[in-house]
């Protein structure tokens, strides 16, 4: 069902994993998309690409989204190519992880940077267009570390547990003017971050959650977007946890 005809998407970190993922999805829906990107350009390409072999629009804009004007320079390049902005997905992210007495300040802060005020940074760029046409949806990628901690995660969860605050605060804020504002929080997701983990972790890690998996960028893909449609319209301030009950709470 493509419900999000002529809407307008922006996806931050949107070249790879849970962010292309999410660019598709979107795009599969009728919106038109903008993927941004900071190093990883070719992968960027492949994604327009694909978009654009399934008939959709896409545009890549590249940068640090934690970085000086970026996002306003951003959401113009959005408003130029295609006229207006009504969905901002937040998602880019780093980690750093190391146990906290071991941990270097500047992990420390490229962390919260990146993955806190880089959030912050793309909420207030996003929000200018969306204020004036009184619509708009605002969705920021948390983490199940941001609600239940996570050894040697201390600076990501943080900075996830900040999105959360954040979201929450900034839905009471907009919410009149026609904004929703709300996160979603995976857990052991299917991406190239989980690849890497060892055997022994992983198998740990299954067995602790109740679905007995790891999830697929694609199923938190799928939140993202009902997040973005019309049938959510209702709903702000809210956390959706895709992690097949391993925090075993609903936040």
């Amino acid at each position: 069902m493509k419900d999000l005809l002529d809407r307008v998407a922006v996806v931050t970190g949107g070249s790879r994993g849970l962010g292309r993922a999410m660019a598709l999805r979107l795009a599969a829906k009728g919106a038109k998309v903008a993927i941004t990107y900071r190093d990883r350009e070719d992968e960027a390409r492949k994604v327009k690409e694909a978009i654009e072999t399934a008939g959709g629009e896409a545009l890549l804009l590249k940068g640090d989204v934690a970085e000086g004007d970026t996002a306003r320079q951003w959401v113009d390049q959005v408003l130029e190519a295609f006229g207006r902005l009504d969905i901002w997905v937040n998602n880019a992210g780093i980690r750093r992880d190391q146990l906290l007495l071991r941990m270097k300040r500047e992990d420390w802060e490229e962390v919260l940077r990146i993955n806190l005020t880089g959030v912050f940074l793309g909420c207030q760029a996003a929000l200018r267009p969306m204020v004036r046409q009184r619509f708009g949806r605002i969705i920021n990628i948390s983490s199940v570390a941001g609600l239940v901690g996570n050894e040697g995660q201390g600076n990501y969860s943080a900075a996830k547990a900040g999105v959360v605050g954040l979201t929450r605060s900034l839905a009471k804020e907009v919410a009149s003017r026609g904004i929703t504002v709300n996160a979603v929080a995976p857990g052991f997701i299917e991406t190239d971050m989980t690849a890497t983990l060892p055997s022994s972790v992983r198998e740990a890690a299954e067995k602790a959650i109740p679905a007995g998996r790891f999830g697929t960028p694609e199923e938190v893909a799928e939140a993202v977007a009902f997040l973005a449609s019309p049938l959510s319209g209702y709903i702000t301030g809210h956390v959706l946890v895709v992690d097949g009950g391993l925090s075993g709470a609903s936040f």
